[in-house]
């Protein structure tokens, strides 16, 4: 399967002398690598002990057996090679000399800016989006729920039924799964988790209690699309507040969570500063919270937050993987005012609400207009739902079927 990103990641490698692409395990990154390669660049990974050794004591010797045009997997194993391939950069090294990829955020991503700053574009990379499991509209501008955007993905648009939407979620969106090369998913999933937490959490910070750190994880998914309160987490997970803000730190350095920052600014002291927390993979969301079926969570308690999760977690993969960094919140005021998602472009703010519903109607959009106090303007909003067309609601908003995210 294709990537979105692939026509990015060649326009930025001549550009850049070193490109980082970071992501959780087991989402693609090696593969599209390895086939955006050719036949002139060098491949070697960290995952071998052998080569790992060698990079972190000589890695001048490292770097002259693979010199560049080279791809290192997993650099977050030899920090050591940076300051080498630093060297190189600034002797004069073409455009997309270094390709590298590493899974963690936490001490790589630390000696990545500080050791390379000016010199490496980075990249994140998730699983596949919707589109790019049923490879269509791969390169498609970023999502914006503007009429021009929203008709373009409606030329490609997929389908908005609701057993095909909850079979998605359920499944998620690993390739293993996507593509079928493994079918148990369950399988998967243990698996997955069981290696997450003997590789990158031992690697990022020690944790004692490995069983502690599971209870974390369910806790964590369990809230997905809620405000986080870290008291009432770390009470269920029976751990320290303390302990619960550092797990925390961990899920999103392992990019297996994302905070949502509150929308924010000097005009109203009156909005929540609580972020939401979102599991960036529904399927393991769904696993870790013990849905056995796409029908069991569709009729469950937790339908309706994870097809926001679900709907987050596309947008931004429409953003990351067309390499571009969206401005993502939420609104929430102390008068109970919510909007589910803002993006921020350009000083103009775009609202989203998220139904589980094939039915729109202009209540959903009751609380746009708190965001009318701002000095931003408010541009085209819309309401994500699994009504199957587009639809305007009004002059300035519409009704979106998940199916063309």
């Amino acid at each position: 399967m294709n990537r979105s990103m692939e026509d990015r990641w060649e326009e930025a490698s001549s550009q850049f002398p070193v490109l980082l692409l970071t992501g959780p395990r087991q989402v693609g990154k090696t593969t599209l690598l390895r086939h955006l390669c050719g036949k002139n660049r060098n491949y070697v990974t960290l995952d071998d002990m052998a080569l790992r050794a060698l990079a972190k004591d000589d890695p001048d010797l490292f770097l002259q057996r693979y010199a560049p045009p080279v791809l290192i997997d997993e650099i977050q194993y030899a920090p050591e090679l940076l300051p080498s391939v630093k060297q190189i950069v600034d002797r004069g090294s073409a455009p997309g000399g270094f390709w590298l990829t590493g899974s963690q955020q936490f001490q790589m991503m630390k000696g990545v800016t500080e050791t390379l700053a000016g010199r490496v574009a980075i990249v994140n990379l998730l699983g596949f989006s919707m589109r790019e499991k049923a490879g269509r509209g791969l390169c498609l501008d970023s999502f914006l729920p503007t009429p021009d955007r929203i008709e373009e993905r409606e030329r490609s648009g997929g389908s908005t039924s609701l057993k095909t939407v909850y079979r998605d979620i359920w499944e998620g969106s690993f390739p293993a799964l996507a593509a079928g090369h493994i079918r148990d998913r369950d399988l998967f999933y243990r698996s997955y988790v069981q290696t997450y937490l003997e590789r990158d959490v031992r690697d990022l910070v020690r944790v004692g209690d490995l069983e502690s750190f599971r209870r974390f994880i369910r806790a964590t998914a369990a809230r997905t699309g809620q405000l986080l309160n870290y008291s009432d987490l770390a009470r269920d997970a029976g751990v320290s507040p303390n302990t619960a803000r550092q797990w925390m730190s961990i899920l999103i350095s392992s990019f297996q969570v994302y905070l949502l920052q509150p929308y924010h600014s000097n005009v109203t002291k009156r909005l929540y500063k609580r972020p939401k927390v979102y599991f960036l993979d529904t399927g393991l969301c769904a696993y870790l919270t013990e849905w056995s079926s796409p029908n069991t969570l569709e009729a469950g308690a937790m339908s309706g937050s994870l097809l926001e999760t679900y709907v987050f977690s596309e947008i931004l993969k429409s953003w990351w993987h067309r390499i571009q960094q969206p401005n993502l919140y939420f609104y929430r005021d102390k008068e109970a005012r919510e909007i589910d998602l803002l993006l921020s472009r350009d000083g103009i703010l775009y609202p989203i609400e998220i139904k589980k519903s094939t039915r729109v109607r202009r209540e959903s959009m009751r609380h746009f207009s708190a965001l009318d106090r701002f000095a931003e303007t408010v541009g085209s909003g819309g309401v994500i739902s699994l009504y199957p067309r587009v639809l305007p609601i009004d002059e300035q908003n519409t009704s979106i079927p998940v199916g063309l995210l």
